[in-house]
């Protein structure tokens, strides 16, 4: 049997499990790893220039493809700078892989310099989390770590001492007995019928679907037919439960609508279908619930669950369809369809904005994006009010992607998504939408785009502030404190920095402007100076919420702030 070092059996395993590039900054203790990625032509190291942004790169090329992704750090800071990147694609269960390189196997345990525990830090956010000590370890290891990663949908750790990678051991030919094959789970025929016993009793149902009706976007369709249901979606379900829908009524939770809100509030029975949505105050506590997950431990942890249905959601609906008694009344549905097309009617009235104003509303600027953008476009969008522009604006026609970080809900996550899916779609327009914090955060990524010459395009939406965190302290009745950002003109700074900036500040000139960066061959960043005071209300005010800003009023007007109070009227009163 052949020997081969370490590195080259985890380089080998990686291509044969399909990975075509791998996220990193060099480091010494990495160079095993590095230099033999070097002289193939089946793999490429991508140098970033901070690991986090490396580690949101390959969970977006992760999210795409559905396909593993791999990403890497040297020893100690160089793979601690990993664990917020890595921490989002574990919550958001896309398989990826990270190689953590280690100090000198042999120095361990001595405080030698750099000396960090990665097989500890990384076992919150991973599956899997193994280190390689003796050469023999390494195919079982990095065979493993796969299996893990694709298996479970999540992050796959292997730790790797520098010295390690070059020693050499047995190297059998490559095996992933699990890769590229996909196992059924449904529930029992009884279970079906019980659920469907529940559902046809129920009058006002709603259905509430997430990102496990992927795939499933015909049997949604055909089961709200059936019970004439609503469909309300979870972020997460966007782009797999809006195109084309007519059931679709729009997004729940503190982003979302009335229609949504109301449609869940109202029912009698709701249909939970792979969505795991957290926010607990916005389900009904007396409803009746079926809940379908492929995960059994999602299910019931939100909301009281009568009956729960393990299963992949497309082969339960299945199951399920001809159990169900197809229901006439359709007022349930009507009320919240109209509900939705009030929704839109009041969304396209805020999208808008005066000639000659000095500033941008936020909601012109995703509005016109999303009547741009191409038919195929991927968007990523920064956590905070960018999200809310993504989720309230742009419209999912089964062609678009929409990522960011929706469980973890870290800043900074969009450029770098935006350039590791650009990176496996080549060709392919990708538009990031960006928050001038989440943007500031990761400032280094704009020089990694630049290197590698990745055409994406950047809009960030600068309110020189947190905006998102001072909504949040309107509502709690604080004064805002902390949340000021002095930034500069980040369309000039773009273009020093090899991108091709924008700035635009009156609404008259935004379209041309928006027209102009994504027809650009190259990668671009538009400056959108947008409103502070802007308030992206929730779909419901509830009344300590409206005690709270009545307190934050009142404590505004005895710090001397009356005229960032005449502020949010003009922003958002007389419009």
């Amino acid at each position: 049997m052949p020997k081969k070092s370490v590195a080259e059996i985890i380089v080998d395993t990686l291509v044969a499990a399909g990975v075509k590039r791998v996220f990193g900054v060099v480091g010494d203790s990495l160079n095993g790893i590095t230099d033999n990625i070097r002289t193939r032509d089946d793999i490429e190291f991508v140098a970033v220039r901070h690991e986090e942004g490396g580690a949101f790169a390959a969970g977006a090329e992760a999210h795409l493809t559905g396909d593993l992704a791999v990403c890497a750090g040297s020893c100690g800071p160089g793979n601690t700078h990993l664990i917020n990147g890595l921490y989002d694609c574990h919550r958001s269960r896309v398989p990826v892989l990270a190689l953590a390189a280690q100090i000198p196997n042999v120095e361990i345990g001595t405080g030698y310099f750099q000396e960090t525990h990665p097989e500890r830090l990384f076992r919150e956010c991973s599956h899997y989390c193994e280190l390689i000590s003796v050469p023999e370890q390494a195919v079982r290891t990095i065979e493993s770590a796969v299996a893990a990663a694709l298996g479970q949908r999540g992050v796959a750790v292997v730790v790797l001492p520098g010295d390690v990678a070059y020693l050499e051991t047995e190297a059998p030919e490559v095996r992933l007995p699990t890769h590229g094959r996909r196992s059924a789970l449904r529930p029992s025929e009884a279970d079906i019928r019980q659920a469907a016993a529940l559902l046809n009793a129920g009058e006002k149902v709603t259905i509430l679907a997430g990102i496990g009706c992927a795939g499933a976007l015909d049997e949604l369709v055909h089961t709200a037919a059936a019970l004439q249901a609503p469909v309300v979606h979870a972020l997460r379900g966007k782009e797999h439960v809006e195109p084309g829908n007519p059931y679709d009524v729009g997004l729940t939770g503190l982003l979302g609508m009335p229609a949504a809100y109301h449609a869940l509030m109202d029912a009698d029975t709701i249909l939970m279908l792979g969505t795991d949505f957290p926010y607990r105050q916005f389900y009904p506590e007396k409803a009746r619930v079926v809940q379908v997950d492929i995960r059994p431990e999602n299910i019931g942890r939100r909301t009281r669950v009568e009956i729960g249905l393990a299963g992949d959601v497309a082969d339960t609906l299945r199951q399920l369809l001809p159990h169900l008694t197809l229901r006439t009344d359709r007022a349930h549905l009507e009320e919240a369809q109209q509900r939705h097309r009030d929704d839109d009617a009041h969304l396209a009235e805020l999208a808008t904005g005066e000639a000659g104003d000095t500033s941008l509303h936020p909601q012109h600027v995703a509005r016109l994006l999303d009547e741009i953008a191409a038919e195929n476009a991927i968007f990523t969008c920064d956590v905070g009010t960018p999200t809310i522009w993504a989720a309230r604006y742009l419209h999912m026609n089964g062609q678009r992607r929409l990522l960011g970080s929706f469980v973890h809900g870290s800043m900074a996550n969009a450029v770098s998504q935006a350039y590791g899916a650009a990176l496996v779609e080549p060709g392919r327009q990708v538009i990031a939408m960006c928050g001038d914090g989440g943007l500031a955060m990761l400032l280094s990524e704009l020089l990694t785009i630049r290197q590698h010459k990745i055409p994406v395009k950047i809009i960030v939406f600068n309110n020189s502030a947190l905006s998102f965190v001072e909504l949040e302290m309107k509502a709690a009745g604080i004064i805002e404190y902390g949340t000021e950002l002095d930034n500069p003109d980040f369309g000039a700074l773009a273009t020093a920095a090899g991108l091709k900036g924008f700035r635009v500040s009156d609404p008259a000139n935004l379209e041309s402007v928006l027209r102009e960066a994504l027809a650009h061959d190259g990668p671009t960043l538009v400056d959108a100076v947008v409103k502070r005071q802007e308030l992206s209300m929730p779909p419901t005010i509830e009344v300590k919420q409206a005690a709270g800003f009545g307190l934050y009023a009142l404590k505004a007007l005895m710090n001397g702030k009356g005229s960032e109070l005449l502020e949010v009227a003009k922003t958002n009163l007389f419009r």
